[in-house]
């Protein structure tokens, strides 16, 4: 029944196009440092993280990493290739710490068609291995969904597949489609193209997952497409079963810059 947690969710909108099989590369990745934030879906901090992508020979190797004050660590890495199509080649996730119900170590390789997940109870320390073959379609995106959102022609949405950890891996297909754009301000208003995600379970555990009351909730990508397109936000479970969290791009804080006043206690400062 884990599978009914897959960390992608029920689509809302409709798209101009969908693209279906290997999405073409529209603008290649190169080398990237970004800084990100986590935070629950009220806005609380939970962990400071590092977007990292490097560029080795044909492939890309990209990770994004959050680190925890209690110690816990979320690490998923991939390594895909750009040749006119993107392609997953290797897939690597860790979760460890109190932040997640138990620790996991999940690999994929596409050359060897082999998997590996690794499993350990926080209480007692149990562990569980899983390891063997897994059918890799040209169209597996694991940690590549918004490098793939931002490579969408305007308009279009997107059939594919991804690899959920159940523990055991499970080959599910995705579906990314356009919801209503959402408007920001960066100095300037701004639109943003707003995907929603969601797994294609089938017809016997999707109907098993409404049965039961457990149909994955949401998840939600904001791409700005002017110009160069651009992560913003994303919404959603980052494991199986967890809760709706946020990544966000990070802002630095100097040393020496104030701390900014919350508007109602300035308000009320003034009235005094």
């Amino acid at each position: 029944m884990k599978l009914l947690a897959v960390a992608f969710a029920v689509c809302v909108g409709v798209s101009v196009g969908v693209t279906d099989g290997a999405v073409p590369v529209r603008f290649p990745e190169g080398a990237v440092h970004g800084f990100l934030v986590l935070r629950t879906e009220s806005g609380k901090l939970l962990a400071h993280g590092d977007l990292l992508q490097i560029p080795k020979g044909d492939e890309i190797e990209s990770r994004m990493v959050f680190r925890f004050p209690d110690g816990s660590l979320y690490d998923e890495r991939v390594t895909f290739t750009q040749d006119r199509v993107f392609s997953m080649r290797r897939y690597h996730l860790t979760l460890r710490g109190p932040a997640f119900p138990e620790d996991q170590e999940a690999r994929l390789d596409r050359g060897t068609r082999k998997y590996r997940v690794v499993t350990t109870a926080h209480r007692g320390g149990k562990e569980e291995v899983l390891q063997g073959d897994i059918d890799f379609p040209a169209d597996v995106y694991n940690g590549m969904v918004i490098t793939i959102a931002k490579n969408l022609s305007a308009g279009a949405g997107l059939n594919a597949h991804f690899i959920a950890f159940t523990p055991k891996p499970r080959l599910i297909g995705l579906e990314l489609a356009l919801a209503e754009d959402a408007h920001v301000s960066l100095g300037a208003p701004k639109t943003l193209a707003h995907y929603v995600i969601k797994p294609k379970l089938g017809p016997i555990v999707g109907l098993i997952a409404r049965l039961a009351g457990k149909l994955p909730p949401d998840n939600h990508a904001w791409i700005l497409t002017e110009d160069v397109p651009a992560f913003v936000r994303f919404e959603g479970p980052l494991y199986m079963g967890g809760p709706t969290w946020r990544i966000e791009l990070a802002t630095p804080q100097w040393p020496d810059q104030p701390q900014a006043t919350p508007v109602g206690d300035e308000t009320q400062q003034r009235q005094r």
